[in-house]
Formats: C-alpha cells, sequence, structure tokens
C-alpha cells in the first residue's frame, strides 16, 4: 500500500526534516507538537557536511549559509596549557574533500528555516499546542481528521510514541552535565578563534567553543561529570550565578578558569541516551532521532543523526510498497551507521577527558599527526551519502 500521509510527531529537528523530506516525495504530513509555540532552547550547532548535504537536497541549505559561519579549521588545544595539538581543516576544505560544508549556527536558526520551508508546503500541516501521552492511529484520525499511514515518533529523549512500540529502547542518565553559555565578541578570550570550532581538552571534561555569526559571539559547551536534576533537557542555572562546577576545572588554564566563571547566562543539560532497542513496530509506528537513539554529543554528531534518519526513513517509505517492511527496511540501514557514530562519540569521551600520564600520551600523538590523516579519518562519517 501506498503511503498518503504521515503523523509526525515532535516539530524539533527531526519531525521537521522528516516532514520535508516526505512531502517531497509526494506524501501529505502533520506534524504534531505539544508546545503552543516553536521556541528552539539551547545556543550553537554544529552542521557536518553530511548533515548539509541532505538540507541541501532539501532546498534549506542556501537560507543557512547566508548566516552561518563556515570555520576554516576543527582545533584540539590543551585545556591546561591552551597548547594546540591538532587540527582539521574545513571552509573550502570541507567542500571540496567531503562535496557539502561544514557551519556551525544558533539552533534556533536551523529550526528557523526548517520551519519556514515546512510552512511553506501545501503538503505539511502544523498542529501545535497537542499533547500525546501515547500516539495511536484512532486518536491521530480524531485529532487531524484521517488516519495516518505511518506515525514518525520524533519526539525526543522523552518520546511518547516510544512508549507503543515493543521493545523499544530505554533512556538512560549518562552521567554527564552539558553547561552551555554565550560570550560577546568584546568580553571573548584571546585563545578563542573566530575562524575556527575549538576543542579544549582536560582532565575529566572538555570545552567545546565556536563562532555565531547572528550573534556576533561565542557558543561555550563545557561537559563533564555531574547529576541529573530529573527528567529535563534545560534547566536554568541554579547554585551561584552559573552553577558551573568551577572545582572541576582547577587544574586547567587560569584564563579557561576565568572564561568559566565570568559566564553569567550559563544553562545546564542534564546528558540523557537512549540504549539499544527496536525502532519499529513492523506496522504503522517509527522512531527517528533522539527518540530512537540520543546519544552523547562527543562526535558532535545528534542534530546530524536525526537529519540522516528523516532522509532515509523518506526515501524507503516512498520506495517500498509495503509500510511495515520499509520501517524494517529503515531500521537495517540506520542501526548500523548510527552505532559507528556512537561508538565514535564513547573514544572521543575517552580521549578527551584523559588524565595523568595518559593525557600526556594523548597530547604527543595527536601533535604528531598530520592534519590530512585526520581528515582521512572522518571521510566515513562527514563523506556519507545517502543518495536522493
Amino acid at each position: 500500500m501506498r503511503v498518503g500521509n504521515a503523523a509526525i510527531i515532535g516539530a524539533g529537528m527531526a519531525g521537521l526534516t522528516a516532514a520535508l523530506a516526505l512531502s517531497r516525495r509526494g506524501i501529505r504530513c502533520h506534524v504534531i507538537e505539544q508546545a503552543p509555540q516553536l521556541v528552539e532552547a539551547g545556543a550553537g550547532l554544529q552542521i557536518s557536511p553530511n548533515a548539509a548535504r541532505i538540507l541541501g537536497r532539501l532546498d534549506v541549505l542556501p537560507a543557512l549559509e547566508r548566516i552561518w559561519n563556515e570555520p576554516e579549521q576543527i582545533a584540539l588545544a590543551s585545556g591546561t596549557s591552551l597548547r594546540p595539538l591538532a587540527s582539521v581543516p574545513a571552509g573550502r576544505f570541507a567542500r571540496e574533500r567531503w562535496g557539502a560544508p561544514y557551519g556551525v549556527l544558533h539552533r534556533s536558526s536551523l529550526q528557523a528555516a526548517l520551519l519556514d520551508a515546512v510552512t511553506s508546503s501545501p503538503l505539511c500541516t502544523l498542529h501545535l499546542g497537542q499533547r500525546l501521552e501515547m500516539p495511536s492511529a484512532g486518536i491521530l484520525d480524531a485529532l487531524i481528521g484521517t488516519r495516518p499511514d505511518v506515525i514518525v515518533g520524533a519526539d525526543g529523549v522523552w518520546s511518547a510514541t516510544r512508549n507503543g512500540i515493543p521493545a523499544a529502547p530505554r533512556t538512560r542518565f549518562s552521567g554527564n552535565i552539558a553547561w552551555r553559555f554565550t560570550l560577546a565578541s568584546s568580553h571573548s578570550p584571546i585563545f578563542l578563534s573566530p575562524t575556527a570550532v575549538t576543542a579544549l581538552l582536560g582532565p575529566s571534561a572538555h570545552i567545546v567553543c565556536y563562532p555565531l555569526a547572528e550573534t556576533g559571539g561565542y557558543n561555550v559547551v563545557a561537559i563533564a561529570a555531574g547529576s541529573s536534576p530529573g527528567h529535563t533537557w534545560d534547566a536554568q542555572a541554579i547554585a551561584g550565578p552559573t552553577h558551573l562546577p568551577l572545582d572541576t576545572f582547577r587544574h586547567w588554564h587560569p584564563k579557561v578558569v576565568e572564561m568559566l566563571a565570568g559566564a553569567s547566562d550559563a544553562r545546564f543539560w542534564p546528558l540523557y541516551e537512549v540504549g539499544d532497542g527496536a525502532w519499529q513496530n513492523r506496522r504503522d509506528a517509527v522512531l527517528i532521532g533522539d527518540a530512537a537513539h540520543a546519544m552523547m554529543p562527543f562526535a558532535a554528531q545528534g542534530a546530524a543523526m536525526a537529519i540522516e534518519d528523516a532522509w532515509e526513513l523518506a526515501a524507503r517509505i516512498a520506495a517500498d510498497g509495503d509500510i511495515g517492511q520499509a520501517l524494517v527496511d529503515y531500521e537495517m540501514i540506520r542501526k548500523p551507521r548510527v552505532a559507528k557514530v556512537r561508538a565514535r562519540g564513547s573514544f572521543n569521551r575517552f580521549a578527551y577527558h584523559l588524565k595523568g600520564p595518559l593525557r600526556l600520551g594523548r597530547d604527543v600523538v595527536l601533535s604528531l599527526r598530520p592534519a590530512a590523516a585526520l581528515a582521512a579519518d572522518l571521510d566515513w562519517l562527514y563523506g556519507y551519502d545517502p543518495g536522493v
């Protein structure tokens, strides 16, 4: 049976991209979102070439290119000495080697571009302020006026759609917290580059910084061990002006500690991940993005995996006459890819947070690796092309 309409639960990056990808294949999409209005929490976002390639095919990329920064390099440096360790070229190099750009921007900019494309499509309808405890075809029929052929759970780490899928994965706290804040260029330390994504590596933690063209400043994310405040993804900093764990960074370079101590708008995100399990019910419901496989941000691929999921799900649904088989095929295609990305993130966490002699050894190894070799290590990730 050809799929004629889809109900997409969640209007984040995964859901909006899915709506675009499905509607481009002639499928009517109803996007159901519990929030009464779309306000993207968070600050910066990295769009690597594997995701930019798909956004280009969805005609969203030009709007992003007008407002984002394309860093010239992705640089690794010591958080204790600020000594450069290694770098991977980006900018023009990314376009030439991986066939698509590497950009950094505010999360709200991507959501706004996707939302504009979705609301401009005659095949897409957005339903805001609709909270569903467990989406089903019958409930959705009453809400949108038609029984959906497929239900796409793009409702994030606390997915309600996941509750209706047998043997679905479960959410668990990773033991890590991300502290996010922005810096004005006038108050940014000298070790931050306006042309680079900079990752500072130190004992038991790391910090990622990059420029945001929309604000004229920098996005800063500090990740370290911490405890969870509960089922939330955004908590206002408490217990002091920043709630940043400065004791964790006491052995870091004084300029880094000064930057963290001066953060006035820090917010913290307890980092949850979703384990292994079924992503679809072999009939009419499927999970994408964080609902299926929320992972730690150590490979900066959370948004990219959601975008890839949306594109490949739409391709399978359009190609297969049997919707159940299409969902099975989607899961079989995506699981190995996501597992490999997750493994890369786990390796990065281990390497980034090393302490003692192992940290010194890591620094030596990184400093000896040429940029070309580091770029080649990313070909499988950034050069991934799911086809048209």
